[in-house]
This record gives C-alpha cells, sequence and structure tokens, in this order.
C-alpha cells in the first residue's frame, strides 16, 4: 500500500482576497471548485502548474472570526528556482513576516496570517 499527497488544505475568511493573494505572490491558479449545495462553503483548489499537489482554501459561510492559528508552527513551503526576484516581489507586496539570512529561507503571511516558507530550489 502506497500513500501520495494529494494536497493541503487552509481555511479562509475572504476567499476573493486569498485567490488574489496566491496568485499574486505564488503563481498559484484555480484548478478545481466545489461549491456546497446549500451555499454554505466552498471549496478552491490552487495547483503550482507543475507537480500534482494543490493547496485547498475552504471558505465557510458562516464563519466570520479570524481562524486561531495557534503558535503558527504548522507551515507550507514553497521552492522557487529564483529566490532572490521572489524576495524582491515578497518585499514589495509587504508580506514578508520573517527572514532567517543564516538558513537562506524567509516566510510570507497570507491574508489569514498562515505563513508560507519560501525557499531555494536548490539549498
Amino acid at each position: 500500500m502506497n500513500f501520495k499527497f494529494a494536497h493541503n488544505n487552509i481555511n479562509v475568511l475572504n476567499l476573493d482576497e486569498s485567490l488574489a493573494f496566491y496568485q499574486e505572490a505564488l503563481g498559484l491558479t484555480e484548478v478545481a471548485r466545489k461549491v456546497a449545495d446549500d451555499g454554505s462553503f466552498i471549496l478552491v483548489y490552487l495547483g503550482d502548474n507543475s507537480t500534482k499537489h494543490q493547496l485547498e482554501l475552504t471558505w465557510l459561510k458562516d464563519r466570520h472570526d479570524p481562524y486561531d492559528l495557534g503558535d503558527n508552527e504548522v507551515h507550507i513551503a514553497f521552492s522557487t528556482s529564483d529566490f532572490e526576484a521572489a524576495h524582491e516581489k515578497h518585499k514589495a507586496m509587504g508580506c514578508i513576516c520573517y527572514e532567517n539570512k543564516a538558513m537562506g529561507i524567509y516566510f510570507i503571511s497570507d491574508p489569514d496570517g498562515y505563513w508560507l516558507e519560501i525557499i531555494p530550489e536548490k539549498m
């Protein structure tokens, strides 16, 4: 029996704002969408156009309060072939929330406060 990664899920308060952020910051695009028959939730699956792994954004109609992210120790990492250009882009967007120059990595924060690690393709 073999298991393969399929997707990671995060819940978002403002689906349109999150979609715009993930498109601009990471180039992710929508690959699938599921809308509940009663309108209570929307699931949007984002892809990077190069791997099968997806990020699932869940929007809940009746949710109005920010999500408790705890200590934000759980994160999703993205690698990039042009680390310097990515850093400049995210710096201009104002979304860099933590840098570890000694390790050669940094984190950006999405509209809901989730941390996303950015690493060079070759570490």
